[in-house]
């Protein structure tokens, strides 16, 4: 039976949707605050006169990022580390994740590897070591100085862990009393019923990915192997006084290392705005049953 709502839960619900409303836009606010400054010229970013509409509407900034002659170079280069490093990731999380989902019975050596990576969220060696091992492994100015040092995400792992373990005991037991092994119940029982965290897992990694820019600046010695976040990071707008002409006077008055680097971050965004939408549905499912064991 439908029962017609009262005034007061009505009430309730709406006060509820302004609530919300409210905190949406105070989220998306300095986003969009960047975006107009990004589309904004020098005078009015420097007067403070952008707050959330474009004034002096261009597109200097992008089109200088876009001209800079290491731009799609280090653009390729954050592709190929996203989709090296995703998959490593992915790999080396599944590989770990199921056998520390079984009982001690099944991995006797289960409490061990747990408390050894619990051990490794807590505590890191630091970025010197880091930085000496990668350079006695002769890594440096190569792709896997940005790929395997985090080649295993830790929070990852834990995260996947816990969902295999809240899958039902019955699924093992039915599939070893049929003579499947490990691996049959891993890739063909588990995997499949694992989406919505193996979609969280992915798309935390393509971010980490994407996002991170200081290896790319200790590991990379040549402007050529930047990723593309390190190298928009160390964009700036360069005034040479002795070389100043009317072309550079009247970029100057259209950009700013302020309109540059609001560019920046749009520029930054927007590929993970894009995948983010195909993988939203799963985000929060994955988070909620992976996140606790019953």
């Amino acid at each position: 039976m439908v029962r017609n709502k009262t005034f007061g839960s009505r009430l309730s619900e709406g006060v509820l949707l302004a609530v919300m409303l409210l905190i949406s836009a105070v989220s998306l606010a300095p986003v969009w605050h960047t975006v107009s400054l990004s589309f904004s010229d020098n005078a009015a970013a420097a007067g403070g006169f952008v707050k959330f509409w474009p004034r002096g509407f261009n597109l200097e900034s992008y089109r200088k990022i876009m001209v800079e002659p290491h731009f799609l170079h280090s653009f390729l280069v954050s592709v190929e580390r996203v989709l090296l490093g995703g998959a490593i990731n992915f790999a080396l999380t599944v590989l770990m994740a199921y056998p520390l989902s079984r009982s001690g019975k099944e991995f006797p050596l289960r409490s061990a590897y747990m408390w050894f990576l619990l051990f490794t969220m807590l505590f890191s060696g630091g970025v010197i070591p880091l930085y000496i091992t990668v350079k006695s492994l002769g890594m440096f100015n190569t792709l896997w100085a940005l790929v395997l040092p985090g080649a295993v995400p830790v929070f990852n792992v834990v995260l996947l862990m816990n969902f295999f373990r809240n899958l039902p005991k019955e699924l093992s037991e039915a599939g070893y009393m049929d003579g499947a092994g490990p691996w049959f119940m891993m890739l063909k029982v588990f995997l499949p019923l694992s989406l919505p965290s193996l979609a969280t897992v992915t798309l935390f990694s393509v971010v980490g990915h994407w996002n991170s820019f200081f290896d790319g600046m200790i590991f990379m010695r040549s402007v050529e192997n930047y990723p593309l976040q390190t190298y928009i990071q160390q964009l700036v707008v360069q005034l040479n006084i002795a070389d100043l002409d009317s072309t550079q006077a009247e970029l100057l008055e259209k950009i700013s290392d302020k309109t540059l680097n609001a560019a920046k971050i749009v520029v930054s965004m927007v590929p993970i705005l894009a995948i983010y939408p195909f993988l939203q549905k799963y985000f929060i499912h994955g988070i909620m049953l992976g996140s606790v064991k019953e």
